[in-house]
């Protein structure tokens, strides 16, 4: 990776050239990086945006990552270094919704996050990626265990806000808790939406239950 001190755009930059992602068609293949659906880049396009994004009134940009048939495949929405990654998701899943795209990279240049649409929330990486790699992923058969042992509590989606959340200052003085949960639309689930995921947790541990006894006893049968 580039230094420590390099500005986003330039970290951002070497993370997707070392998974194997072009701005430009080379010797290894057409460019897979765009700006904009079915819109070229030109050298002046990344120019345009700073070293840091600083050029942007929001902050952040929208890349389309293209798979091996040129359609969009993952959106990364990449931030300047003093924004959180996080910020802005839901913005990030509706263009990728938009653009038929089930997967969403998230970074900061120094933070990166990615995040599968069909299941669960986004979680940390250290390195973006790969076209393979991601292909791979999609084509993986969903783990149900996975699924029923998955830990849902009040704070399942501040985790994927805020993860250090429970150590700021501001979270252990009863005294500014509201005005920080409100402050960073923090959204901590209720009873009744931790009941029905607990439900739906049990429903799917009973039928994988009853599928793995009958494979064990050789009761199950194929429906056609």
């Amino acid at each position: 990776m580039a230094n420590k001190e390099a500005p986003a755009r330039i970290k951002i930059n070497k993370l997707l050239e070392k998974a194997g992602w072009r701005f430009f068609a080379n010797e290894q293949g057409p460019a897979n990086i765009q700006l904009e659906p079915k819109v070229k880049l030109k050298t002046q396009d990344l120019d345009a945006l700073g070293e840091n994004f600083e050029k942007l009134s929001n902050g952040f940009i929208d890349f389309l990552l293209l798979n091996d048939k040129s359609f969009p495949f993952i959106v990364l929405e990449a931030k300047s270094e003093d924004k959180d990654p996080l910020v802005g998701k839901e913005q990030a899943r509706k263009y990728a919704k938009s653009q038929n795209c089930r997967f969403v990279l998230l970074s900061n240049g120094n933070l990166h996050y990615f995040w599968d649409l069909e299941h669960g929330n986004p979680y940390l990486i250290t390195t973006f990626p790969t076209t393979t790699s991601v292909a791979g992923y999609q084509t993986t058969t969903p783990n149900p265990q996975r699924l029923i042992q998955e830990l849902v509590d009040d704070d399942y989606v501040v985790l994927t806000q805020r993860p250090g959340y429970a150590s700021e200052a501001a979270w252990k003085n009863e005294s500014e808790r509201h005005r920080f949960i409100v402050g960073n639309g923090l959204r901590f689930l209720r009873g009744y939406q931790k009941r029905a995921i607990h439900a739906i947790q049990q429903a799917i541990k009973q039928g994988h239950d009853r599928f793995l006894l009958e494979m064990a006893t050789g009761t199950g049968k194929t429906r056609r």
